[in-house]
């Protein structure tokens, strides 16, 4: 039997021990339990209650007077001695701040500005003994740091552009400007830099308290999903975006009503990443409120002011503007005045005003043949342009990659023409007569046509076979130059130059090496053509053209950058994907055919030597030898070194091309083995194309030789070309190494 331990009954046994061991030697148990009264008794009266327990006593710590001056003190008293945790040092997770009480003492920032590796973006002015005492704590300003989980993983390039952009935003580089760009070469971590300005103005600022409620990210289609895997990546789930690739009107005009909607420090979605599609089409709803930021991704989509996305764009209520651009500089100076002009409204006044007083001095100068006057005329406005620019423009090269990535070689390899592709070009030229439609370097519908038709013979007899059968004008009879019994249903790489070394260039990678391969061109016409030729040689191969859907371009990506994925060969168009998409599982990539503007070969090419690459990377860009392949080639040198003066800042690059020159565009030079090499008049070869420095104490003879070295077969490093040129494929080349940044021998 268990007894009870209650103090009553501790009371009873030992107040009548005898008696109790008797009751519990003749104890049995009662029938039934009588029913207790209130105040202890039972029905039949008796009571059961300790006589240990005793009533409640009356409070006696209060003030025995009733005094109004003694209560207050009483009070006063009590009030004096605040709550404390009985552990030693603990502050809880919010300190000795009550809650719903307005956090006591000077403001602290949000992250510790003296912990090692801290990157601050604002330190607050240091103040005498004397201004601490005036100055009121409540609105004293504090440090703007670096949330520790970004500022860890930034390189140093990567913390300096992170400040320029943030003193840029705030105004602290321009008084009343609120604009910048960045323009980064590709692979510099342009994303991340954009996505800690965002985190930091988001939760922090001086006034201790977030910069902005809201920033949009404005991007080309095939990156949306880019930037919300990247936000996801870096931040860790602590902030949850908004991205928007698709869906039907009222379905996103919905989503953004909601997104304009939010107010408050803690808004649930500050993010809206859109493509710029969408946003010229949705504009209205984005402009019914306001935006903290705005981010516009490969912004040189804005070059031209007049189109309806940079309208849009301009219209949207924010004063803070980033333009994220690896090639600010395409085409013109105009171009570049729309992109600085976005970001910083009348930095360089109107248009006219800036074709007058920089434009026209700036062009006439860089012409070949130019006076003294007008060079020096055009350094000077170009000293003025750079001072002005340069405070809202950040610009570092590549060459900064070199110090974390595997070494690049880029490699120029002029292919030279079949028989057959020789023969058409020659009657095209004789029939089409494209030179005639030629008036004060202004290229006429008709000619625009021909360069498409030459461009496309280049790459393979194939692509104008249809023309040919039509007998358009230009292949009157060119159908009987075909071998007989010619087929389009086959690829026959053997019929094009430039077909042939591309079939070399995979079959040995395929065979002597686990690379993957990267396949560029302008043109759907010729992926398909790759097709056929990945079908018949059973290359396992993935295509990203504009037909593809947004979301399904992610995926592939993602698969064919796993190194499990069987995928051998990667096929791009340079018009839908050549922006911005990170194909780190190739190394080796391909640009079949040139384009006008340097900035999408530029930025295709760009696409396998980004961060994350562990392989050696190779990029060959393929030309027809003496073609208008080339021809577009020097344009495109043309072009780089006018944005080399403007943006990189170089000196002395040279003024190679003049404008008349385009004159030469409907022109074949059989005789050569690379025209754009004897247009450079290269001081480095001897013999023919061999390797050897420069001479001691000279410059480079251009900005082309500057970046590439002429080598024959003796002074190839790449065993693929190698095994090519082996394989009887005539060819020169140019390669451009980053070897020696390296320090490698």
């Amino acid at each position: 039997m268990r007894r009870s331990l209650a103090p009553s009954q501790l009371a009873k046994r030992k107040a009548g021990d005898e008696e109790e061991e008797e009751e519990e030697e003749d104890w049995h148990p009662p029938a039934a339990r009588k029913r207790q009264k209130a105040g202890g008794e039972t029905e039949s009266g008796e009571c059961y209650r300790s006589p240990f327990r005793k009533p409640l006593a009356a409070l006696t710590n209060r003030p025995h007077c009733l005094d109004s001056a003694q209560h207050e003190a009483f009070i006063r008293s009590i009030l004096s001695k605040p709550f404390k945790v009985p552990i030693p040092n603990y502050k809880g997770p919010l300190g000795l701040r009550a809650l719903g009480i307005k956090r006591a003492g000077v403001r602290s920032p949000l992250h510790d500005p003296f912990e090692e590796g801290a990157l601050v973006l604002y330190e607050p002015p240091v103040l005498s003994a004397h201004d601490q005492l005036k100055i009121d704590k409540d609105k004293a300003p504090v440090h703007v740091v670096v949330d520790p989980v970004l500022s860890r993983v930034l390189r140093p390039h990567q913390r300096e552009g992170v400040k320029f952009l943030w003193d840029c935003v705030t105004s602290r580089r321009i008084p009343g400007s609120h604009g910048c760009i960045m323009a980064d070469e590709m692979g510099l971590g342009k994303t991340l830099q954009c996505i800690t300005l965002m985190w930091t103005l988001l939760r922090q600022s001086p006034d201790c308290k977030p910069e902005i409620e809201k920033a949009v990210v404005v991007s080309p289609s095939s990156l949306v999903r880019n930037w919300y895997n990247e936000v996801e990546k870096w931040l860790g789930g602590r902030i949850q975006p908004l991205a928007i690739d698709g869906g039907s009107k009222e379905e996103i005009d919905r989503k953004l009503v909601g997104f304009m909607n939010q107010r408050g420090l803690r808004v649930p979605s500050p993010i809206l990443i859109i493509s710029y599609e969408t946003f010229r089409l949705h504009a209205e709803v984005l402009q019914k409120g306001s935006v903290g930021l705005v981010i516009c991704d490969e912004g040189h989509r804005l070059k031209n002011s007049e189109n309806q996305t940079y309208q849009a764009l301009n219209s949207l209520n924010t004063p803070r503007r980033v333009l994220i651009s690896g090639t600010p500089i395409q085409n013109d100076l105009l171009e570049y005045f729309s992109l600085v002009h976005f970001v910083n409204s009348g930095i360089l006044g109107t248009a006219q005003e800036f074709k007058r007083h920089f434009e026209m001095p700036i062009l006439k100068g860089r012409d070949a043949d130019a006076s003294e006057a007008e060079r020096h005329k055009g350094e000077e406005r170009l000293k003025e342009l750079i001072s002005i620019v340069n405070r809202c423009l950040i610009r570092r090269t590549s060459d900064i990659l070199s110090k974390y990535l595997p070494v690049k070689i880029e490699q120029v390899v002029c292919c030279r023409l079949t028989p057959l592709q020789a023969e058409l070009y020659k009657n095209f030229l004789k029939q089409a007569k494209p030179v005639e439609e030629l008036k004060e370097g202004k290229i006429s519908v008709s000619s625009l046509s021909s360069i498409t038709s030459l461009k496309k013979l280049c790459n393979h007899p194939a692509l104008i076979h249809d023309k040919c059968v039509e007998e358009e004008e230009g292949f009157m009879g060119a159908l009987d130059l075909f071998p007989a019994g010619y087929s389009t249903k086959s690829v026959e790489p053997q019929l094009s130059g430039k077909m042939l070394v591309l079939d070399y260039i995979l079959a040995v990678t395929k065979s002597t090496s686990s690379d993957k391969v990267v396949l560029v061109s302008n043109y759907t016409q010729t992926l398909d053509l790759f097709e056929k030729l990945c079908r018949s040689r059973r290359y396992l191969y993935v295509r990203l053209d504009g037909t593809m859907s947004i979301k399904k371009r992610a995926k592939i990506v993602e698969r064919f950058n796993s190194p499990s994925s069987p995928e051998f060969i990667f096929m791009l168009s340079s018009k839908a994907g050549g922006c911005g998409l990170n194909l780190i599982g190739a190394n080796r990539l391909v640009m079949f055919d040139p384009d006008w503007n340097p900035a999408n070969d530029e930025q295709a090419m760009a696409r396998v030597w980004r961060d994350g690459q562990k392989k050696m990377c190779y990029i060959y860009r393929l030309l027809s030898t003496g073609t208008i392949e080339e021809k577009i080639f020097q344009r495109q040198t043309h072009k780089k070194a006018l944005s080399s003066c403007v943006v990189d800042e170089e000196q002395d690059v040279e003024r190679h091309f003049s404008l008349g020159e385009l004159k030469e565009l409907f022109t074949l030079n059989e005789t050569t083995t690379s025209d754009t090499h004897d247009k450079i008049k290269c001081r480095r070869c001897v013999n023919g194309h061999q390797v050897r420095p420069p001479p001691e104490g000279s410059d480079c003879t251009s900005d082309l030789s500057q970046w590439h070295h002429c080598a024959d077969k003796r002074g190839l490093q790449d065993s693929v070309l190698k095994a090519a040129w082996d394989a009887a494929v005539t060819f020169t080349f140019h390669h451009h190494s980053h070897e020696e940044q390296r320090g490698i021998p």
